[in-house]
């Protein structure tokens, strides 16, 4: 699982923990890893949990994080490539540094994990590669050009190899997410949004009504999302509700299992429907 320190990636790596499946947990967050284990260590001790802080965009890092796996703790089965970065602003001023930045962990970390994964599950002949993509492969969104470029490249990078390695008995699926409850979404949720001047309300004997309750900066966030910014091309959610982590969990764990034996080069949206079957 990489990207396992993130807030999906945590999620992920709790729900295949809870199944009993034995998790090697990768992130270039060495802090964040560390954390990860404590907070196991304290909800669940003696999880088989194995971490590993690995650079994705150096490939002599990542073939010798494989090659660890499959000689200390066994045949690997399955791959999440959950590991992103985001870098957000017009395309039109974006620099050659965030392209590059973007699109070495987002693609090239998904392609270097995937290539050096399935060379080993090809020889056994079975596992499941679960690549985190997003909605934004499916639609454009303003302000977020080398995401979604990355994310829409990561995709078919996935499918193409699915196509390639499934005659040998392995599986690549992609889980496309919507807006999530994560860390980086509520890095803008800190501060309080009052809302605009209203009437003061007036009940029916002549006192005055309790004043609404301020919005907070996390509930207005969540209604703009839910409700779409139209001027920004950015639709709403169908459903009402912003995705939690456990939300994006549930989708790649059913994946990798064999529950999901005949699935494959499959993008699963889970975004609340925002895509409008897209």
């Amino acid at each position: 699982m990489t990207g396992a320190a993130g807030g999906i990636g945590r999620a992920i790596v709790d729900t295949l923990l809870a199944d009993g499946v034995i998790v090697i947990a990768v992130d270039r967050d060495a802090a964040g890893l560390t954390a990860l284990v404590a907070e196991q260590e304290a909800t669940r001790p003696g999880a088989a949990l194995h971490v590993r802080p690995v650079d994705l965009t150096d490939t002599a890092e990542v073939d010798a994080l494989v090659d660890w796996v499959e000689a200390e703790i066994g045949p690997i089965s399955g791959l999440v490539n959950g590991a992103g970065v985001i870098r957000s602003g017009s395309a039109m001023s974006q620099t050659d540094d965030d392209w590059a930045t973007v699109h070495a962990t987002n693609v090239g970390g998904v392609m270097r994990m995937s290539r050096a994964v399935t060379r080993r599950m090809a020889v056994r002949q079975r596992g499941a590669v679960v690549t985190i993509g997003s909605n934004a492969a499916a639609v454009a969104r303003d302000g977020l050009s080398a995401y979604a470029a990355s994310k829409a490249a990561a995709k078919q990078y996935t499918l193409s190899l699915g196509i390639e390695v499934a005659p040998l008995g392995i599986r690549c699926n992609v889980v496309s997410p919507g807006s999530t409850d994560t860390p980086m979404l509520r890095g803008a949720w800190e501060e309080p949004t009052p809302r605009p001047l209203t009437p003061v309300p007036v009940e029916d004997d002549g006192t005055v009504a309790a004043p609404p309750a301020p919005e907070t900066a996390t509930a207005a966030l969540e209604r703009r999302v839910i409700a779409g910014t139209p001027e920004a091309f950015w639709p709403g959610v169908p459903l009402g509700r912003i995705a939690q982590p456990q939300d994006i969990a549930e989708a790649v764990c059913f994946l990798l299992s064999d529950r999901a034996r005949h699935i494959a080069l499959h993008d699963l949206r889970v975004d609340g429907g925002a895509t409008l079957g897209a």
